[in-house]
C-alpha cells in the first residue's frame, strides 16, 4: 500500500497466494532458489503432525503477509520430501533457511517467540521497507506536517489491512487529539482490546491525550502569561501555561516552561514539573527530536 500526495492510497501488497506457498522437491529451485534472486525467501520444513511446527507456521505466515512481497514463504512438508529435508540437513521441525541470491544465509530450528522470528526476517530484508511501513511513514509526515484529515485517512486504510498495528492505532488517536476530536479519541481507546492497549504506540497516544485533557481543562494561555507577567515566580500559572501550551500542540514551548520551574524550583510540589516533563516525553516518544533536546536540557538542570 502506498499514499499518493493527495492521502489516498494504492494498494501494491500481493496476495496471499503469491507471497505464501508450498513447495516441494521438484519445484524447489524455482519456487526457491531461483525467487530468492529476486527477493529472499524463507523456507519453512513443516509437519501437520507437530504442534509447534504448526505455530511457527502460523507466525511466519502472519508476519510474511504483512510486509506486502519484500520476502517470501516456501512450506515445504518434510513428511512428503525426506529427501528435500536430507540434503538440507534437517533433522527435525520446525526448521527454517532463509534464502537469498539463490543461496541459504541463515537458518534455525526449533519453537521461537515472534520477536525472534521477526528478527530473522530483517536479517535477511534488511532495509528493505514493506509498503504498510512506508505509509506509515506518510501518515506520520501528514499528521506532522498539519494535514490530520489526510493522516486519519491513511491510517484508516493501515488499519483496514491490518487491525493490529499499534502504530497505526496510536497515530489515528494522535490524530484525532490534534484535531482537536477529543471525543473520538476516547471512544476509540476505549474500543480496544487489552493487547492493543498494552501497545507502547497506543500508550504513548494515551499519554497524550491526558495531557491534551488537563491543557484543555485548564484554562488560555493568555491568562496565564498574564499572570507570569506580574509574578515571574508563580509556578502554578507557568505549570498551567505549560498544560494549555502541550494541548495546543507547542510541546517545546510547553517543555521550556516546566524546565523554568525545575531550575527556580526543582522541589515545588512534590517535584511535578518534573513529572509532568516525563509524561510529556512519553507521550512524544524518545525518538522525538523534542524529546531528545528537552532530557539534555533537563539532565543538565538536574545535575549542574
Amino acid at each position: 500500500m502506498m499514499s499518493e500526495q493527495d492521502g489516498t492510497t494504492i494498494s501494491n501488497s500481493p496476495t496471499s497466494g503469491e507471497v505464501v506457498k508450498e513447495t516441494d522437491m521438484a519445484n524447489f529451485v524455482a519456487d526457491v532458489v531461483e525467487e530468492s534472486k529476486n527477493v529472499p525467501v524463507i523456507v519453512d520444513f513443516f509437519s501437520p503432525q507437530s504442534d509447534a511446527s504448526i505455530n511457527l507456521s502460523a507466525i511466519l505466515e502472519k508476519l510474511i503477509n504483512q510486509l506486502g512481497g519484500i520476502v517470501k514463504l516456501a512450506k515445504v512438508n518434510l513428511d512428503e520430501n525426506r529427501q528435500l529435508g536430507s540434503q538440507l540437513q534437517v533433522q527435525a521441525v520446525p526448521t527454517v533457511f532463509g534464502f537469498k541470491n539463490g543461496q541459504p544465509i541463515d537458518a534455525f530450528a526449533g519453537p521461537q517467540p515472534e520477536s525472534q522470528v521477526k528478527a530473522f526476517i530483517k536479517r535477511l530484508t534488511g532495509n528493505a521497507k514493506a509498503p504498510i511501513e512506508e505509509a506509515l511513514e506518510q501518515a506520520k509526515a501528514l499528521l506532522d506536517n498539519g494535514n490530520q484529515e489526510q493522516a486519519i485517512n491513511l491510517y484508516n486504510q493501515i488499519l483496514s489491512q491490518d487491525e493490529t498495528s499499534g502504530s497505526a492505532t496510536g497515530g489515528l488517536i494522535r490524530c484525532y487529539i490534534s484535531s482537536g476530536q477529543i471525543d473520538h479519541a476516547k471512544a476509540l481507546i476505549e474500543a480496544l482490546q487489552d493487547v492493543m492497549l498494552n501497545d507502547s504506540e497506543v500508550q504513548a497516544a494515551r499519554s497524550a491525550l491526558e495531557l491534551a485533557e488537563a491543557g484543555l481543562a485548564n484554562g488560555d494561555v493568555e491568562e496565564f502569561r498574564t499572570k507570569l507577567a506580574i509574578n515571574k515566580e508563580d509556578h502554578q500559572a507557568r505549570f498551567d501555561l505549560a498544560l494549555s501550551l502541550y494541548a495546543s500542540g507547542q510541546s517545546k514551548q510547553a517543555l521550556d516552561e516546566l524546565l523554568e520551574i525545575i531550575r527556580l524550583n526543582r522541589a515545588w510540589n512534590d517535584e511535578a514539573a518534573r513529572k509532568q516533563m516525563i509524561k510529556i516525553f512519553e507521550a512524544l516518544g524518545a525518538d522525538d527530536q523534542v524529546t531528545i533536546q528537552a532530557r539534555r536540557d533537563l539532565s543538565t538542570v538536574l545535575f549542574s
